[in-house]
């Protein structure tokens, strides 16, 4: 199974930069944005048009529950409006309102009280459910070819420490030492939990792929 558009590829590469910073930038947000930032609410509905579609997946992915990143997503362009002044230039802007969303999603969850790793995962997996391999790496075993619907669904049902890491790590392009700054977690529990995630996710298709073979009979 192959996690596409995942920072996973059949052909082994190292994974691309994440899915916002590697996009290219959008035609008529430069203006746009310094319009906005001068004050023009008409400019700043088009930043909302334009960025809209990209901050909602970051959110549904992340929270895995379509009524929070709805709202989440409301959040962020409402912080983006007052914080829209600080932008520099710095970085791309995807890139900046990226990182805005990802703080807001985990200030949210850490507000819930939710814990965003497990203090129990370590960097040593049990030998039944463990190749010997990096956990930063890319995992050889998904491979194939994956409805992008399902896997969307797959990874919305993960445990949200899980999500969460996968969601940064090979959706995003974030760095172990990064996601671990964000988690407030090790570097090693950041590797074990992506490590953790890929397994269970790819025990999540094959259930449902076999679930879709039985109901196909």
């Amino acid at each position: 199974m192959e996690l596409q558009g995942y920072g996973m590829t059949q052909n082994n590469s190292t994974p691309p930069a994440g899915h916002f910073k590697r996009n290219p930038p959008i035609a008529g947000e430069a203006d746009a944005l310094e319009r906005a930032k001068n004050g023009d609410p008409d400019a700043f509905s088009k930043l909302y048009a334009l960025h809209k579609r990209r901050v909602y997946t970051l959110c549904l992915r992340m929270l895995g529950n379509v009524s929070e990143a709805e709202d989440m997503t409301q959040e962020a362009f409402l912080h983006l409006y007052r914080k829209l002044g600080s932008f520099r230039g710095e970085s791309a802007f995807s890139t900046w309102l990226h990182r805005l969303t990802v703080n807001l999603v985990l200030m949210h969850l850490r507000k819930k009280g939710l814990q965003l790793v497990s203090l129990e995962e370590t960097i040593n997996p049990s030998e039944e459910d463990a190749p010997k391999r990096d956990f930063g790496s890319r995992d050889p075993r998904l491979s194939g070819s994956v409805d992008r619907v399902a896997l969307e669904r797959a990874v919305a049902t993960l445990p949200p420490g899980y999500r969460l890491v996968f969601v940064l790590h090979d959706v995003e392009g974030y760095e172990h030492n990064e996601i671990a700054g964000m988690l407030e977690c090790s570097t090693g529990n950041s590797k074990s939990q992506l490590h953790k995630a890929r397994l269970k996710l790819r025990e999540i298709l094959r259930q449902n792929e076999q679930a879709a073979l039985v109901e196909s009979k």
